[in-house]
Formats: structure tokens, sequence, C-alpha cells
């Protein structure tokens, strides 16, 4: 499983617990843009939500919880 740098930035601000206006706001992008990203995350860790991504991340040592 691959993530961009900048898709492994949004998975923090997942973790974090940020909504996607936060998200938006923190990383200075379009919340547009942080709801593609976010569906392009779970496309690719085959996650059915938000926490489900955290889960995954954690589980598979992606980020640190």
């Amino acid at each position: 499983m691959k993530l961009t740098p900048r898709e492994l930035e949004v998975c923090e601000c997942i973790v974090e617990g940020l909504n996607n206006n936060e998200i938006a706001a923190k990383l200075f992008i379009n919340k547009h843009t942080v709801k593609t990203y976010v569906s392009q995350i779970m496309n690719t860790l085959n996650a059915k939500n938000r926490t489900n991504v955290a889960y995954i991340l954690g589980k598979e040592n992606i980020i640190n919880l």
C-alpha cells in the first residue's frame, strides 16, 4: 500500500480526528481537495470509513497512533 507524502499528511490529520474543513485549513488546501484525498486514501487502504483508515494506519505501522 503506497500513499503519497500529501496523502500521509491528510492521514495524520484523520488520526488527529480533524474533519475535512479543519484539514483544509491546516494544510492550506481546498476542502474539496481534502475530500478527494480522503477518498483516494480509503480506496488505497480498502477502508470503509475514516475510523477504519486510522485503524489500518496504526495496524500497518504507517502512522504511530
